[in-house]
């Protein structure tokens, strides 16, 4: 069982904001039950999760951003909208959540989640479909990826207005720097190991001095 997983629970309860390195899927695998995990505990506010499937972890509070979402052909935004906030959302609902992640409501609303769309328009109506709820715990795997400067800087105030209310926990797997620079604490990920795990202003000192041969930062 690794570490990481009791870091998690006890964070999750702290509503703290978390930011990682590289190679974290494997952890957030388990946690969602994509795999389900060899050994060890799986705690979210005190609840033991482990024996939940994926819908299960869902419901007890845990949303989650894939770094390439999937399409679904036939299925319209506002519904997989409503499908993500469990409840039938009206229109102006919708529209407010796209306008969050910098999509004109008018012309995606009904639009069908297909091959259609880019891959920047996925990755927004992704961050979309976990705004559409409220969890205990938000997992973000690279959600810089794939999206213009204009809607990064959207989606860090997105971040920013989550980390301030404390009302949710946030964990981050992400190499840009500004979204680590957003962390309450940092774990870094090397070769599949725990190279790093701490507060920010102890761990991010330390990849900033790395320069160059950091393969975990992208300081663009």
């Amino acid at each position: 069982m690794w570490s990481v997983a009791l870091s998690i629970s006890f964070l999750a309860a702290s509503a703290a904001s978390v930011a990682y390195g590289e190679r974290m899927l494997y952890t957030v695998d388990k946690l969602l039950r994509i795999e389900a995990a060899d050994e060890g505990q799986i705690l979210l506010d005190g609840e033991d999760i482990t024996a939940y499937d994926i819908n299960h972890r869902a419901n007890a509070g845990i949303g989650f951003a894939f770094q390439q979402p999937p399409r679904f052909k036939g299925m319209t935004v506002i519904r997989l909208l409503s499908l993500a906030a469990g409840r039938k959302l009206l229109e102006s609902e919708c529209c407010g959540l796209l306008s969050r992640v910098g999509l004109c409501a008018q012309e995606y609303v009904n639009r069908e989640v297909d091959g259609t769309l880019s891959g920047g328009e996925m990755k927004r109506l992704e961050i979309a479909t976990v705004l559409a709820k409220s969890h205990k715990l938000c997992i973000f795997d690279e959600p810089e990826a794939g999206i213009d400067l204009w809607s990064f800087s959207m989606l860090i105030q997105e971040f920013e207005k989550i980390h301030s209310k404390k009302a949710e926990s946030l964990i981050l797997i992400s190499h840009q720097e500004r979204i680590i620079g957003m962390a309450d604490r940092i774990m870094v990920i090397e070769d599949g190991t725990i190279g790093a795990v701490g507060v920010r202003d102890e761990i991010l000192p330390k990849l900033l001095d790395k320069g160059g041969s950091c393969t975990c930062m992208n300081r663009e």
